[in-house]
């Protein structure tokens, strides 16, 4: 501690100038980062009829559940939830697997088709069917009214793929043929030298899909919306949201008496506390496979 109290008053003053500076730009960053989230968050918490007053700022001025008793009074509601979780889970670790085998394969010099598969993904990413043909699609292969529709159609996406395999072509080419010498396969390759050396960018696809299968609502209003028991959190939400703001009637006369005593802003900000939490969970236990990602090629020998 003597040390560095001795640094700093050792410091000119122009460095003292340079860290005041840095301090004061990272404090004005936290609170443009932090201040919208808190906001949302005391809205969630404030009564309706205060709400409509504004002027609130992190601290809710009348503090109530009321916002939250209306969106879990909804029937289907745990369904959607443990829905929501399955595709998040399933969808993530599929997603994973099937975009890092197909980038291993793609990063393999030896791989004589690279050229030709690395254009056709390429062309994915600026040419697509339309919401009709893939709706087409989709009820062709059966996958309507299925939990299947939620993973199947995203266990490839071509932005992942090239993100992965460029993260492998970092690495030395030398371990898979040290590993080849030793008599290991190529899947036991990719399985046992590859991915463990892939933790960084597979923890960073790995939030993308998290994300992108948390947030997804469309697909279940699309395949599934006429069954009950594969409706999705979002989904239902979402239809909290719009019988608020029309006020409708979906479960029954409490319903009701709950709806009109909110207003949509504080559903919004209820809704959208909900939905973010779950990821918000997940993001500290991933972080320092980010850092790590971004220290990997730091230091050059």
């Amino acid at each position: 501690m003597s040390k560095s109290k001795n640094n700093y008053f050792n410091a000119t003053l122009s460095d003292k100038l340079f860290d005041a500076a840095n301090v004061l730009v990272m404090c004005i960053i936290l609170v443009a980062t932090l201040y919208p989230f808190l906001n949302v968050l005391a809205i969630s918490f404030n009564d309706s009829n205060d709400t409509i007053r504004g002027g609130l700022t992190i601290f809710p001025r009348e503090f109530t559940l009321k916002n939250y008793e209306t969106i879990f009074a909804y029937q289907g509601l745990i369904t959607g939830f443990w829905n929501s979780v399955l595709r998040t889970v399933i969808g993530t670790l599929l997603g994973l697997l099937s975009g890092s085998m197909l980038a291993y394969c793609l990063a393999r010099p030896d791989f004589q088709a690279r050229k030709f598969v690395s254009t056709f993904l390429a062309l994915t990413m600026y040419v697509s069917g339309g919401l009709i043909p893939v709706y087409i699609l989709m009820r062709d292969l059966h996958l309507m009214n299925s939990f299947g529709v939620y993973v199947l159609p995203g266990l490839v996406s071509a932005f992942n793929v090239f993100v992965i395999r460029s993260f492998i072509d970092g690495l030395p080419y030398a371990l898979q043929e040290s590993a080849k010498i030793d008599g290991a396969s190529d899947f036991r390759i990719y399985w046992q030298v590859i991915l463990p050396l892939c933790k960084p960018v597979l923890a960073t696809i790995a939030l993308f899909l998290a994300v992108g299968q948390w947030n997804s609502w469309f697909d279940t209003y699309l395949y599934n919306g006429g069954t009950p028991s594969l409706t999705t959190l979002q989904y239902e939400l979402t239809k909290v949201l719009q019988s608020t703001t029309n006020q409708s009637d979906i479960r029954g006369k409490n319903i009701t008496d709950l709806v009109t005593s909110v207003s949509p802003e504080s559903i919004k900000m209820a809704i959208t506390i909900v939905v973010s939490l779950p990821i918000l969970v997940i993001y500290p236990f991933l972080q320092r496979y980010f850092v790590k990602g971004m220290t990997l090629g730091a230091v050059k020998s």
